[in-house]
């Protein structure tokens, strides 16, 4: 699947059922749906270009956000961070009943062999054990960085397309985990380096750029480059730095960009020379050691970028 938005979540509220032709084949009008007589008919010319048309919607109504709430009846949306995308059903760990009554200790010994035996019917094949392990690694490493949960489900589904491609043998769960989840934070524009990743995951960051770029070339993802810009507003925030200086390092990127002193080099590095030289013209000095620290690059790697700005876009600064 080559379009990169296959992978990201839809929207799962309730909406007008889409309408099988936006406008009428005869008058160009626009068309509705008349749930009255579940036909899809043209407003203007009255043209009717579906009968029978099923409403996928739910069977009630709600006027507001409380009896939306007390009268939806379905359980959890499906999600791909689930083996089995959370369709099967779960015995909860708490020993109440539906009333919220506590269970009887004479029935409690059953109730925990029929939650042992669920559990184990879950997860029915190698595959699925497989995928329940993989998926609770991007869990654990999403919850690590903090990542948002569209982001989780865009790189659960990245790694079920590997598993249904046959992507994964001879390569380890882990590091084709880790790759995944790569691969969504650069999908989604999220500044996370491998680095990063390599320093949550079991596996190191060689093994993840691998499975990385194999995975890539495989699913077709067509990811663009890792810009500089694209880890400037964390560094800053993460630094205490004001709107003033991110400005003024945004406009040295441009300037860089622009000069091509980014081709070739680490964008973090690059970042981590820009916001230092902004942080020296707006007053608000931060030593390449902690600058270093936050970007995770070395104190040489800021200075020889920081040295290549002042000589080519000829900043006035004084270091």
């Amino acid at each position: 699947m080559s379009n990169i938005s296959s992978w990201k979540e839809a929207d799962t509220t309730f909406e007008r059922p889409i309408l099988e032709a936006n406008s009428c084949s005869e008058c160009g009008e626009n068309v509705f749906y008349d749930e009255n007589r579940g036909l899809i008919v043209c407003e203007n010319c009255g043209l009717v270009h579906t009968e029978k048309y099923i409403d996928r919607g739910p069977e009630w109504r709600a006027f507001d956000a409380d009896q939306k709430k007390k009268r939806t009846r379905t359980g959890a949306p499906m999600t791909y961070m689930i083996h089995d995308k959370g369709l099967s059903t779960m015995i909860d760990w708490k020993n109440r009943d539906i009333y919220g009554k506590e269970i009887p200790a004479k029935l409690r010994g059953q109730i925990y062999r029929l939650r042992k035996w669920q559990s184990r019917i879950r997860v029915s094949d190698a595959t699925e054990r497989n995928l329940t392990f993989a998926l609770s690694e991007l869990d654990r490493m999403a919850s690590n960085l903090d990542l948002q949960k569209n982001l989780r489900e865009c790189s659960a589904k990245i790694y079920r397309d590997a598993v249904e491609k046959h992507l994964i043998r001879g390569r380890s769960i882990e590091g084709v985990a880790a790759a995944s989840l790569y691969a969504a934070c650069r999908m989604y524009k999220v500044p996370r380096t491998l680095n990063e990743i390599a320093d949550i995951a079991r596996v190191d960051k060689k093994e993840i750029g691998r499975s990385f770029r194999f995975i890539s070339k495989e699913l077709k993802l067509n990811l663009n480059p890792t810009k500089a810009s694209d880890f400037l507003t964390r560094f800053i925030s993460e630094l205490e730095l004001s709107a003033k200086c991110q400005k003024m390092a945004k406009k040295i990127l441009l300037m860089a960009e622009q000069r091509g002193l980014t081709s070739g080099r680490g964008p973090t590095g690059v970042c981590a020379a820009a916001i230092y030289a902004a942080s020296i013209l707006a007053k608000e000095r931060r030593t390449q050691r902690k600058i270093a620290r936050i970007s995770q690059v070395t104190e040489v790697t800021v200075r020889n970028r920081f040295s290549e700005l002042i000589e080519n876009l000829k900043l006035p600064l004084n270091n």
